[in-house]
């Protein structure tokens, strides 16, 4: 039996928890930063040193009461292929030079001060819209880090998407002005549209712009599904033929959906909202590693944050 309390008396706290996906900023620090940056053993560091970097300036402008960091436990394959085995199949096998860097990175999180989680078969994603979900009774917003646009589907009035390199927030109202569906709708348009990123297909023929029309006629693609007929009433190119076209694809277009779909079942190491309490860094621990990472500018960058 759970331990959790019940969310009747739980302690709530004002927020945001924020939800950091933290894969997008570690690929970012890796392609964008020279690769002659080493550590003292000599091996290269651009990629924990880059993201040692935004964590510690995200904690600065955030100063957060509570913080969750999550990672790819594998950067290619997750429990969707054992749906889909195609799944990021395309994709190539991540640069050697970055997978040495991907412990450090858990590292430098941990000497932060933040919890962290990893799992091989539930992706980063998962674990942040797991923990969304987790602790919705326990604080009054959220705010998913990252620029993956998959996680805009956990927007909701609560729940902002912010992409700090960009220093843009979406909420429900910026979702629905950029990408023309509202949150709820993204794994409806994935699922229609596809995902070549990700190897996900969708309806063959289907392109963004058509799964949007569709989406603006039909609250979703269960509305859709059920009513195909109405399909050539829609303001689309090949309106007329459209409708045979999704039957044809019905199968492949749900599975699509259920591929681009978040998880809320990963599995989370943490009891409840007090596991995830940032009180500071652990100051030692952090110079300490930062110095290895050759990385000594970063010592005295953060002297503001406060010591756990």
């Amino acid at each position: 039996m759970s331990t959790q309390p019940s969310s009747s008396n739980r302690p709530r706290h004002g927020g945001p928890l924020l939800l950091v996906d933290a894969s997008p900023y570690i690929f970012r620090a890796f392609y964008s930063l020279p690769s002659s940056m080493r550590d003292k053993d000599g091996k290269q560091a651009n990629a924990s040193r880059g993201f040692a970097d935004f964590l510690g300036k995200l904690l600065t402008d955030e100063s957060p009461s509570h913080i969750l960091v999550a990672f790819d436990g594998s950067l290619t394959t997750s429990f969707r292929n054992e749906i889909y085995p195609a799944y990021k199949s395309s994709r190539e096998l991540p640069d050697a030079e970055l997978m040495a860097q991907l412990e450090a990175c858990y590292a430098v999180a941990d000497a932060f001060g933040c919890f962290t989680c990893i799992d091989d078969r539930y992706e980063a994603d998962d674990l942040v819209a797991t923990a969304r979900a987790r602790f919705d009774a326990d604080f009054d917003s959220f705010a998913v880090v990252t620029a993956d646009k998959d996680l805009t589907q956990l927007v909701d009035e609560r729940t902002v998407f912010y992409d700090f390199a960009k220093r843009a927030r979406l909420g429900p109202v910026e979702v629905h002005e950029k990408f023309g569906v509202h949150p709820h709708q993204i794994r409806d348009m994935l699922g229609l549209a596809g995902d070549s990123v990700d190897d996900i297909p969708g309806v063959r023929g289907v392109g963004p712009k058509t799964a949007v029309a569709l989406l603006g006629a039909f609250a979703s693609m269960d509305e859709l599904f059920d009513d195909l007929d109405k399909v050539k009433d829609v303001e689309v190119r090949g309106a007329k033929t459209l409708g045979a076209k999704l039957e044809e694809h019905r199968e492949i277009a749900f599975l699509s959906r259920e591929l681009a779909t978040c998880a809320f079942d990963a599995p989370l190491d943490v009891e409840d909202a007090s596991g995830l309490a940032w009180s500071g860094v652990k100051r030692a621990d952090l110079d300490a590693l930062l110095e290895h990472l050759g990385y000594r500018a970063g010592v005295p960058r953060f002297p503001a944050l406060p010591n756990a």
